[in-house]
């Protein structure tokens, strides 16, 4: 059994953590790879997923774009692995 693969998803998996922070349409935002380029809907990233949070990889490099942490009293972000985050908004 392959481990790390064992705990690989789409970024869907990610999709109650996101909602916290970008409320519930998080996986359709688009992300930009910070070292491939590659853009995409954030639930096609591909993630790991353990019960603190979240690691989200590009598919195209696996280079890590998000990692989200599920605290007691927050959540955090890190996007360093990200160029951009683009969120539609009505109106």
């Amino acid at each position: 059994m392959d481990t790390a693969n064992d705990l690989r998803l789409d970024g869907n998996a990610a999709a109650g953590l996101l909602s916290e922070v970008f409320g519930p349409e998080a996986t359709g935002a688009v992300a930009c790879c910070g070292r491939c380029g590659a853009e995409g809907p954030v639930g096609t990233l591909l993630a790991n997923a353990h019960g603190m949070g979240a690691v989200l990889h590009c598919p195209r490099c696996e280079n890590v774009m998000i990692r989200i942490a599920h605290l007691p009293e927050e959540v955090v972000l890190d996007m360093r692995g990200a160029v951009f985050l683009r969120l539609r908004v009505d109106g």
